[in-house]
């Protein structure tokens, strides 16, 4: 709560991780989109998170339901963000260590 993240929530019963991504990534952004490849996995206490690329195709990027506020943001802005403690933790180095954002500075 409080803190900038990429989209993402639990898989319902029956539905495949493809089914989950395009609808939590709508309920969250209002984006609709295909789910793509996966770029990685993360254990945490109590569950795997794993985070897919996804390609939109549609919609207009808006705070859905457990969301404040939805926006883009360059790789120098999710640096910002970190340095100011506004990220979930391990956020940016995750997304670097899986190199879906640029090392520091070649944003």
């Amino acid at each position: 709560m409080g803190l900038w993240s990429i989209p993402g929530g639990r898989i319902e019963p029956g539905e495949s991780d493809d089914e989950a991504v395009v609808r939590e990534v709508r309920e969250e952004t209002g984006l609709e989109v295909t789910c793509g490849p996966l770029l990685g996995a993360v254990d945490r206490p109590g569950l795997v998170i794993r985070d897919y690329q996804a390609f939109i195709t549609g919609g207009a990027v808006v705070a859905g339901d457990d969301a404040a506020a939805a926006r883009w943001a360059t790789p120098a802005e999710v640096e910002a963000l970190d340095a100011a403690g506004e990220l979930t933790a391990q956020l940016l180095a995750t997304l670097r260590s899986w190199s879906v954002l640029p090392p520091v500075g070649d944003s």
